[in-house]
This record gives C-alpha cells, structure tokens and sequence, in this order.
C-alpha cells in the first residue's frame, strides 16, 4: 500500500513528466511542421535552404520563449510577427539581422497561404535602413602564395574561379566546366546560384581563359566536388582549407573582381577605390556610370543595380 507522502511525490513527479512532455511537445509540432516546408520547398541556393531553415528553427524556439505554446505553421498571426520584432529589438539585434528574419518569416507565410500576416514594408515595424555603403573597399587579393597554403587542389580552383568571375562560394564549388564553358562566356546553372537563377559571364582575358583550362583539366566531366564527396563535404572542406591557410572573407574577391570591372567599362577607378564619386560626374559619365553597374549587377547575380554600390561605392 502506497503511503500518503509517497502518493504525492508519485503524483508530483508524475505531473512534472507530463508538463515536460507537453512543453516539448507543443514546441516540436511547429518546429517538426516547419522543418517540413522546408523539406518541400527547395527555394534558392543550398546555403539560402540552410540559414532559412535554422532561422526558421530559432523563430519557433523563439516564440516558445515568448509564450506561444500552442502554434502550427498554419497558426501564425500579426501578434506573433509584432512580438518577435519587439523582442529582436530588446536583444540589439542589427537592422540587417532583422531584415533577413523578417524575409523569412514572409516565406513562411506565403508557404502557409497567409501572405497578409508579415507587413510588406519593414518600415511598419520601425526598422531602420541598413547602412550598407562606406565607400570603403571590401576588395581581397588571392596571390600565388597564398593559394600555395591550399592544399586540396579543388578548393584552390574554386578560389581561383572566385576571383576571375567574381563568382560566389557555392558557385564555385558546384562549377562543373565541361557544362559552364561556353567559349566566350561561362554559364551558371540554376542549381548553384542564390535564388536559382541561371547567368552568363563573359570570358574576356587570356588569364580567365587559362582559369578555365586549368578547371577543366582538374574536374574532366565532373564538378569541383570530388567524385567521393558530395557538397556539404566539400564546402567544409573549403572552410577547412582557407582557415588553416589564415584565408578569411573571401567573398572579397568578389568585391575585386567588380570594382576591377568598373574601371573596365567606365575608365575610371571604382568610388570604393579612390574613383571620383558618382555626385561629380558629368551627365554623360552618369550615363555610363548607369551602365557599367548594370552590367556588373548581372554579372554578380543581383537583380538590384543598387547593391553594386555596395561593391564599388557611391
């Protein structure tokens, strides 16, 4: 026969297992629910799948701690937004860091067909501009010693391809030669771009001609995915590589690749890199100032012409 002081103790313990489990509970159904729109919904490139799927993890956590104990993903509402915008607010969060969760949560409700639950403009909530231009450039050089520090022969060819095509680090991981060379220009599949959208590059020198020769010569058939790795193996290989070889922001290269591009079409150094400022040129060089950075926009894979200033300056 059970005593009275081992009776509760039984029902207490009891009551506790039980509260655990619901607490849990509740939170895996939205995290579980989320975590399979993902899994249906392939948008972007690998990495954009990624970071959208941990941020989706960390907003369900996140609303679990604020008190939202009972939600679906069909379940989201203007307070849940409101109350998460305020509480990215109280942990300093930047303005930029707030856009990207904002961005994502508008994914998850146009998933869930409940597009009109997230505010269009981010304006609504008070967030403040981010402030992308300095003017200062970002520009990173890659010489021959440097890439000596990279053992593995594939990452030094996808580093080398960063730099003559000012490609981003998926693309030039997922680069297969034998499909992208096309003579006078190299096209990018959809598979490996951010946002999934297929691009042309011209070749234009001899030096990213040989980059290509020396890239098809390396992959044969295949991609600079060795045969014995998939992706995300060899993209750890890459951040491996470049950080035992003190290589760090590489999308720098980028940067060097646009502002070297500028100078190209318009004949002047880019703002970034001690160019005139935009505000003194003539009429006519605006007008080819205009140019150049569509020209460049496109060739970085951005649909906005504006984020080039972010490379070259204003």
């Amino acid at each position: 026969m059970t005593v009275p002081l081992e009776r509760d103790r039984l029902a207490t313990a009891t009551g506790w297992v039980r509260n655990t489990y619901l607490r849990e509970h509740t939170l895996r159904d939205l995290n579980y629910q989320l975590k399979q729109i993902c899994r249906r919904n392939r948008d972007g490139s690998f990495t954009t799948q990624r970071d959208r799927e941990r941020l989706l993890t960390q907003i369900a956590n996140q609303l679990h701690d604020l008190g939202y104990r009972h939600m679906g993903a069909q379940s989201l509402k203007p307070k849940h937004v409101e109350a998460l915008v305020q509480f990215w607010k109280d942990k300093g969060l930047s303005a930029g860091a707030m856009k990207n969760r904002l961005a994502v949560l508008r994914w998850w409700a146009q998933k869930v067909g409940r597009q009109n639950v997230v505010a269009r403009s981010n304006d609504y909530y008070g967030i403040p501009n981010r402030q992308f231009v300095t003017n200062a450039s970002k520009a990173r050089s890659l010489g021959a010693e440097e890439q000596a520090k990279i053992r593995d022969a594939h990452v030094r060819m996808s580093l080398e391809l960063q730099r003559a095509f000012g490609l981003r680090r998926e693309e030039a991981i997922k680069f297969m030669p034998s499909y992208a060379d096309r003579g006078d220009h190299i096209l990018l599949k959809e598979s490996w771009t951010k946002g999934g959208k297929a691009r042309a590059i011209p070749v234009r020198t001899d030096a990213q001609r040989a980059v290509l020769d020396r890239a098809r010569q390396l992959a044969g058939r295949g991609s600079l995915i060795p045969s014995a790795k998939n992706y995300r193996q060899q993209l750890r290989c890459y951040e491996a590589e470049t950080g035992r070889a003190g290589l760090s922001r590489m999308h720098g290269l980028r940067h060097a690749y646009a502002q070297a591009r500028y100078e190209e079409l318009t004949g002047w150094a880019a703002p970034a890199t001690g160019g005139p400022p935009v505000k003194s040129l003539t009429p006519e060089q605006r007008e080819i100032d205009r140019q150049a950075r569509l020209t460049i926009s496109h060739e970085l894979g951005h649909e906005r012409p504006q984020i080039v200033a972010v490379y070259c300056g204003t």
